[in-house]
C-alpha cells in the first residue's frame, strides 16, 4: 500500500484548482453594458458602450487591451508601449510623463486611460465627451481587478477570467515549489532602482509583493511608495544576497557597485545580479505569473533543479498540427510538454525513411527520423545552463520520446508560438523554411563583439527542400540563408546587444541552421547564383523578419522613440542643464523634446542621422561641414530665427558624433525657442 504524504494532497490541490478555473473558464458570463464602477481616482464612471477609440498613456493598461483580444480599438499609445508586438504599430502620443495634447487631440478618442500624473491631460479633455478613466495598480490584486474590468468594459468577459486564471496558476505552482524551500534558506532579495541616489520600491509596492511570490524576502526600511532611496547603511543592513534589475539599472549597478559599503553584499560577492526586461520588471499586468515564475527560478537555481521536488510531471500534454505538404514529411506539429514545472514547446517533423542532414549544430547526421526545434521558456535558462547541452537534449528528448541516435534538434529561448513558416516556389522546385527569432538579449556584430554572451535569443532556421540536395548543395545552401538572415537583420536595423550605438547586428551569439537533403529531383548548386539559392535566400530574409516581429515587436518602420531605445538612448538622461544654465526645467526640456520628435519632418531627421552616423563609424563618410550646416538650420527653424552660437546641451558624450549633433540641434532649438 502506498502511503499518501502531505505533498500528494498539495500535488492533489494543485489539479483540483486547475480543474475550477478550466470550469469558470468555461462559464459564459451573462454581460451586458452599461458597466458602472469607481477608477482608481474615486471618479464614478459610466460605460454605455464598447469603446471603439482609446488611448491608452499606461503601459499596462495597453497590454491588457492587447491581451483580452480588444487591441483593434486602441488607436494611441506612448512610446513605451512596445508589448505586445501590434503596438508597435499605433500612433504615438509622446512619452509617459508628458504626453502631446495635440496629437491625443488628432485621434479624437472616446476613450483614455491615463494616471493621477497626467494632470494637464485631465484640464484639457475632462469636461469633453471623452471618457478619462484612470485605471492604476498598487497591487497584484488591483491588476487582477483591472484585467476584470477592461473584460468588461471591451465585453471580453471570459478572457478577462481566463488571463486572471492563468496568472494565478503560475503563482500558485511557484508558490507549491517555494514551500519545498525551508524557510532558513529563503534568499533576501533587492530590486535596483534610480541612478544616484540608489532607490529601490517601497514596501507596499507591487514590486516587493512580485519578490515575496517568488520565495524571497524583500528589505522592510519603513517606506512606503513606489520608489524609496536606500542609504548605504540600510543596504549594508540588508545585506542582499540577491540584486534585480531592469536594462537601465546596468548603469547604477557599474557606478555604484565599485565602492566602499555597496560593493560589500553578499550578492555583489557572489555575482548573483540579473537584469529582465523592464516590460515584466516595472508592471503587474498580464506577465505578473510570467515574470515570477523567472525571478523565483533565478533566485533558487539549484533548489528547482531538483527533479525530486518537481510539482508537475515532465510529459507532453497537447499538440497542435501544421500542414508542411512535402512527400518525405510523415507528420509535424508542435507539442506542449512540462519540464521542470515550466511550459516547454518542442516543433516535431517526423520523416516517413530516414533522411541525411546538415546541422550547424551537430555536423552531418545520417539516417534521421526526426528533426525540429525546442523552445525552453526564461524559467528554464539557469536551471538548464547548468545541465548543459547534452543534458538538455537527453531530457527533451526523454520528454517528446525521441532518440538521440535518430532525431536532431535545434535549442532556442525564442517562442515556438512564434514560429515563422515561409515558402518560396518556382515551376517544380519549392523551398520550406522555418523560422525562429529572438534578438533582444544577445544580438552581436561579428568581428566586432566579444564573445561573452551565452543567453537563448538565437535565431534557428530549418530548410526543407522539396528536392534532393547534394552534401554540396546542403553546406552551400547555409551561406545563402546566413546571408539572407544579415540583409534580413540590416534591413531591420537590429542592433548589436554588445555596441548597439555604433553597431548594426549580423546574428545573435546562438544562431543556428539545419538542412534536410530532401527527395527527388537531384540539386547539386544553392548558391546566390542559383535559381535554389535565390528561393532559400528569400524565404529565410521574409521568415526572419516576420519570426523577429513575432518575438521582440521590431519592424523596419518603427517610430523614432524606439530607434533611440535600441540604441539605448535616453531623452531624459540624455538632457544636460548645468552647462547651459538653462531657464528652462530639465523636465520641460524633455518634454518639449518629445513633442519635436513626434512632427515627422524632426523624426525624419533624427533617423537619418542613425544611417549616416554608421557609415561616418564605419569610414565610409570623413566631411560632416554639411551635416553641420543642416543640423544648425533645424535649430534655427524650430527656435524661430537664426542661432550664432550653438550650445552643448547633450550630458550623454558616449553618443556618436553625428547622432549626438542632431539631436543636440533639436535642444538649442528648443532652448532658444524658451529663452
Amino acid at each position: 500500500m502506498k502511503l499518501v504524504t502531505p505533498w500528494d494532497y498539495t500535488k492533489h490541490a494543485l489539479l483540483f484548482f486547475v480543474f475550477v478555473c478550466a470550469i469558470v473558464f468555461i462559464a459564459d458570463p451573462v454581460f451586458s453594458y452599461p458597466v458602472k464602477f469607481i477608477d482608481s481616482g474615486g471618479k464614478n464612471i459610466t460605460i454605455n458602450k464598447r469603446p471603439s477609440r482609446v488611448v491608452s498613456l499606461l503601459p499596462a493598461v495597453t497590454e491588457i487591451i492587447f491581451k483580452l483580444g480588444a487591441g483593434d480599438m486602441v488607436k494611441a499609445v506612448t512610446y513605451h508601449d512596445t508589448a505586445p508586438p501590434d503596438a508597435a504599430s499605433r500612433k504615438i502620443v509622446g512619452g509617459f510623463f508628458s504626453p502631446s495634447l495635440e496629437a491625443i487631440e488628432a485621434v479624437k478618442p472616446d476613450v483614455i486611460f491615463c494616471s493621477r500624473f497626467h494632470k494637464k491631460v485631465r484640464e484639457r479633455f475632462g469636461k469633453g465627451r471623452c471618457r478619462l478613466i484612470n485605471l492604476e495598480t498598487d497591487t497584484i490584486a488591483d491588476s487582477y481587478k483591472n484585467i476584470l474590468l477592461l473584460g468588461r468594459i471591451f465585453n471580453r468577459e471570459n478572457e478577462a477570467f481566463k488571463i486572471v486564471g492563468e496568472i494565478k496558476n503560475e503563482l500558485q505552482l511557484i508558490a507549491l515549489k517555494v514551500a519545498k524551500i525551508p524557510k532558513s534558506k529563503r534568499k533576501r532579495v533587492i530590486r535596483l532602482m534610480g541612478r544616484d541616489p540608489v532607490m529601490t520600491p517601497g514596501e507596499d509596492s507591487f514590486q516587493n509583493e512580485m519578490i515575496r511570490a517568488a520565495g524571497g524576502i524583500p528589505p522592510e526600511l519603513g517606506k512606503k511608495g513606489n520608489v524609496v532611496v536606500i542609504t548605504r547603511e540600510e543596504w549594508l543592513r540588508f545585506n542582499p544576497q540577491v540584486i534585480y534589475g531592469c536594462g537601465g539599472d546596468r548603469e547604477t549597478a557599474m557606478k555604484f557597485f565599485s565602492r566602499p559599503g555597496w560593493r560589500d553584499v553578499d550578492a555583489v560577492k557572489n555575482g548573483r545580479i540579473f537584469y529582465f526586461p523592464c516590460d515584466l520588471t516595472c508592471r503587474a499586468s498580464t506577465n505578473t505569473g510570467y515574470f515570477v515564475s523567472w525571478l523565483a527560478s533565478r533566485i533558487y537555481t539549484d533548489e528547482f533543479s531538483k527533479k525530486e521536488d518537481q510539482v508537475l510531471e515532465d510529459k507532453v500534454f497537447k499538440s497542435r498540427g501544421l500542414e508542411l505538404d512535402l512527400d518525405y514529411i510523415k507528420e509535424a506539429r508542435v507539442s506542449y510538454s512540462h519540464i521542470h514545472d515550466f511550459l516547454n514547446k518542442t516543433l516535431i517533423i517526423d520523416f516517413k525513411g530516414p533522411m541525411s542532414l546538415v546541422s550547424t549544430l551537430e555536423g552531418e547526421r545520417n539516417g534521421i527520423g526526426s528533426v525540429g526545434n525546442h523552445y525552453s521558456p526564461p524559467p528554464c535558462w539557469g536551471i538548464e545552463h547548468k545541465n548543459g547541452l547534452e543534458g538538455v537534449r537527453k531530457r527533451v528528448y526523454r520528454v517528446i520520446d525521441k532518440s538521440e541516435e535518430t532525431a536532431s534538434f535545434l535549442f532556442t529561448g525564442a517562442d515556438m508560438d512564434n514560429l515563422a513558416i515561409k515558402r518560396e516556389k518556382f515551376k517544380e522546385m519549392e523551398i520550406c523554411v522555418l523560422v525562429t527569432a529572438g534578438v533582444k538579449s544577445n544580438a552581436v556584430r561579428m568581428s566586432k563583439d566579444n564573445g561573452r554572451f551565452y543567453e537563448p535569443g538565437t535565431i534557428n532556421i530549418i530548410l526543407l527542400p522539396n528536392m534532393k540536395l547534394t552534401p554540396r548543395a546542403m553546406t552551400r545552401s547555409i551561406i545563402s540563408a546566413t546571408e539572407a538572415k544579415i540583409a534580413a537583420l540590416q534591413d531591420l536595423d537590429v542592433r548589436s546587444s554588445c555596441s548597439p550605438l555604433v553597431h548594426q547586428a549580423t546574428g545573435t551569439g546562438t544562431d543556428d541552421i539545419m538542412v534536410v537533403r530532401g527527395t527527388g529531383i537531384r540539386i547539386d548548386n544553392a548558391g546566390g547564383h542559383s535559381k535554389m539559392g535565390e528561393l532559400i535566400a528569400k524565404a529565410v530574409y521574409e521568415g526572419v523578419k516576420e519570426a523577429v516581429f513575432k518575438q521582440n515587436g521590431l519592424v523596419a518602420e518603427r517610430n523614432v522613440f524606439q530607434r533611440l531605445k535600441d540604441r539605448n538612448i535616453s531623452l531624459f538622461e540624455l538632457v544636460s542643464l548645468d552647462e547651459c544654465e538653462c531657464s528652462v526645467k530639465r523636465s520641460d526640456l524633455v518634454a518639449a523634446l518629445e513633442e519635436i520628435l513626434l512632427q515627422p519632418r524632426y523624426a525624419s531627421f533624427v533617423t537619418s542621422s542613425f544611417t549616416l552616423s554608421d557609415d561616418y563609424e564605419a569610414g565610409l563618410v570623413d566631411d560632416l561641414g554639411g551635416y553641420e550646416l543642416w543640423c544648425k538650420n533645424v535649430a534655427g527653424e524650430i527656435a524661430g530665427n537664426e542661432i550664432k552660437v550653438m550650445l552643448d546641451l547633450m550630458a550623454f558624450d558616449k553618443i556618436p558624433v553625428i547622432v549626438r549633433m542632431a539631436l543636440n540641434s533639436i535642444l538649442n532649438g528648443i532652448y532658444y525657442r524658451e529663452n
